[in-house]
Formats: structure tokens, sequence, C-alpha cells
């Protein structure tokens, strides 16, 4: 499929500095499909970029349309890190004459890549996006697990309407559903109801206060391991450290926790696509907010270059395999560590109709505090919670 069709060329001109040194800028390594370049050869791509002009379905934050080129502006003067970077630029989708249209275009683009095993670095536009992003995935069949790290849960009020706040409901009541588990990462309990968590609980999905993140950041890595797409709003950010946005709050991640989490995503070997959203340049401050996004970027990219390529079901041999007996459980729990990288995993059970369709998601990412809470003969939340959806 021909996926050009979908996507306007971008202006790379002034993203680069005229002194040149040895070492290089991202802007000197990227393919990009521009003025004077056809689109890109995909051969030996890694990681894709593309921008998305959207915010027709902005929640009180129209303007954020206007954030992919800001991004590339500081993105593409950054030094590529300890690695050789295979990157393609393909430009911004082409705005349809409506908003289904941009939607359908995103979700076919991004399936061609993922289908290539191209990771999309999605630059919008409005956090809507994320659904034409769930869409790719519908179309290739795959259940997956979505990560959002936003300080609302964007369920909405109503189910026929869709915009940056309520797109989850959108998703969570399509059919046929190929929503496997949704996490979100730092919500503020002064901007979500009741219901809202009541909802949360009754489905299962795992939701993480921004205090009880910040207070031990490690745990952070196993939610974002396994996630098949993350959702990044900005406004997620405080004010202070990204003021371009009109949602924007004076709580929120430090500039330097949100680099964290989306290192920690990009070395997912689960992972397979990611969006940032939000970023508003006309609230911006000397672009202060796009160049904290360019670095989250560029610290996506070296997660990414730091993969390790493990999987307990596929290579057991590169794991210690421990087994935990709970008083009050019938069958032991299951636990992986890496020998190459000291991280978890642990399995839940599954019955045998459902081990075709789940078998994706009942290995679980876990921490070494997981398996503590085993040993002192607790059962984990993250252990019960896919117990739940799995049984």
């Amino acid at each position: 499929m021909d996926i050009d069709i979908y996507l306007d060329p971008i202006d790379l001109s002034g993203y680069e500095y005229s002194e040149k040194t040895q070492r290089k800028h991202l802007g000197d390594v990227v393919r990009a499909f521009n003025s004077s370049n056809n689109f890109p050869d995909l051969n030996g791509i890694n990681i894709a970029v593309l921008g998305v002009l959207e915010d027709r379905n902005a929640a009180s934050n129209e303007g954020c349309a206007k954030a992919p080129d800001q991004i590339r502006k500081f993105l593409y003067r950054l030094y590529e890190g300890n690695y050789t970077v295979k990157i393609a630029d393909l430009g911004n989708i082409k705005m349809g004459n409506t908003v289904a249209d941009t939607y359908f275009a995103l979700s076919r683009v991004l399936k061609e890549l993922i289908k290539k095993n191209i990771v999309p670095i999605v630059l919008g536009g409005s956090q809507d996006l994320t659904y034409a992003n769930y869409q790719a995935y519908e179309d290739l069949g795959q259940i997956i697990n979505i990560v959002s790290v936003d300080p609302l849960f964007d369920l909405g009020k109503n189910e026929n309407e869709i915009s940056s706040q309520s797109y989850l409901s959108k998703i969570i009541l399509h059919q046929p559903n190929y929503l496997f588990n949704f996490s979100n990462i730092g919500y503020q309990t002064y901007f979500v109801d009741q219901e809202g968590i009541d909802l949360m609980k009754n489905l299962f999905f795992d939701t993480y206060r921004l205090g009880q993140v910040q207070t031990n950041m490690e745990e952070v890595e196993p939610i974002v391991r396994n996630a098949d797409l993350i959702s990044f709003d900005v406004s997620a950010i405080r004010q202070s450290d990204a003021p371009g946005n009109k949602n924007a709050s004076p709580n929120g991640f430090y500039g330097e926790e949100a680099c964290k989490i989306v290192r920690y995503a990009g070395m997912s070997d689960k992972l397979t696509s990611i969006g940032f959203y939000e970023l508003n340049p006309q609230n911006d401050l000397n672009g202060q907010t796009a160049h904290l996004v360019s670095q989250m970027i560029w610290y996506f990219i070296e997660g990414y270059y730091n993969r390790k390529n493990e999987l307990p079901h596929q290579e057991k041999k590169q794991f210690v395999k421990y087994h935990v007996t709970l008083e009050e459980q019938k069958d032991e729990m299951v636990f992986y560590k890496s020998k190459k990288s000291d991280r978890w995993w642990m399995e839940v059970p599954i019955r045998a109709q459902q081990k075709v369709k789940f078998k994706r998601h009942h290995l679980i990412p876990c921490s070494y505090q997981d398996y503590q809470t085993a040993c002192n003969n607790d059962v984990p939340d993250r252990w019960w919670q896919a117990y739940q959806k799995l049984m």
C-alpha cells in the first residue's frame, strides 16, 4: 500500500546548525519527506516520525494542530546518541474534510508501519488521535494494551461524541473490541469524578495517581513495558515545565520524570507505537514545551536502541524461573527474572480455550517488589487485575 498518498512533505530548512562537527544531529541523519526529496525508502528504518495537524476535536486547546513542526525544530537540532539511528520523517498527515477522514488516513498509515515492524512516533494534534492509533491495531486484528500518561481518564459524558477528553469511552465501547487492558499513569484525583474511578475498577483497568507514581518512579517501568500503545498528554506535565497547553495545571510530572517514563517506553520490546499530544504553541513560552517534548522523543529513541529483545515465552533459557506458594492459593505463582536486564515477569493462569486469543497477555511485566509481595504470602495487584480479565 502506498501510504504517501495520505501525507504532505515538510520543510526542514533552518532545522540544522550551520556549524558542522563530527557528531551528527538528528536532522543530519533522518530520511525526511520534504519538498526536495521523494517519499523516503522505508527499508531498514526502525522508527518513523509523522505529524498530524488536527485539533478540531480538541477540548479547550485549539491551536495544538500547529505543534508537529514546532517539535521538529528542536528535535532535529539534538545530537544522536551512542548508536546509529535509522529514522524516517514521513511528513504530516493530510487533514481530511472531516475529522473522521483524518482518523482514517492516520490509522491506515500506522497499520502499514506496524506491519513493517517500524515504530511510529505520532506528533499531535489533539489526544483524540489515540482513537485512530487504536483503530490501526483493530485492522491488524491485534488485542492490545494501552497506557495513557494523563491527569484525566478521558472518559467524557456523551458516548456518541469524541474529543480529546472522551476518546477512551469510544475505544471501550467500540465493537468488536480489541482492548485487553488500559493503564493510566499520573491521574490527579481532583480532576476525576468518583464515577470514573469506579468504572476503572469495575473494568479491572490499572490507574496510578500522580503522587503514587512520583514516590517510586521505577514502578512505572513494568507498566509501560506491558503497553503496545502509549498516549502522552502534555498536560500531565506541570505548567512550570510545560506551559504550552491551555489545560496546563500547576501540578504534574517534572520534565525529567516525563523523559524517564518515555525512555522506559522506548526500552519495551512490546511497544509498537507512541503519540505525543496537546502541545499548543500559542501558549508556549520561548518554545519551552516544544523543546521538552523533543527531548522526551530523544529519550524514547535512546530507549529503543537499548532494547534487550527479551520475552520469557520465547527464550526461556535467558530467564531464571521462581515458584512461590501462597497459603490460600491452590496453584503456585510463577515469576521469571531476566539474566540480561534483571527485569521481572509473572505468569497468570489462562484457560486452555483462551490461550490462542490471549497468548501475549498472560505473561505480565512486573517488578521485584511484586515478587517480594508474593513471598510475603500476598497476591500482587498486577497479578490479580490480569487474572480477573483472563479467567
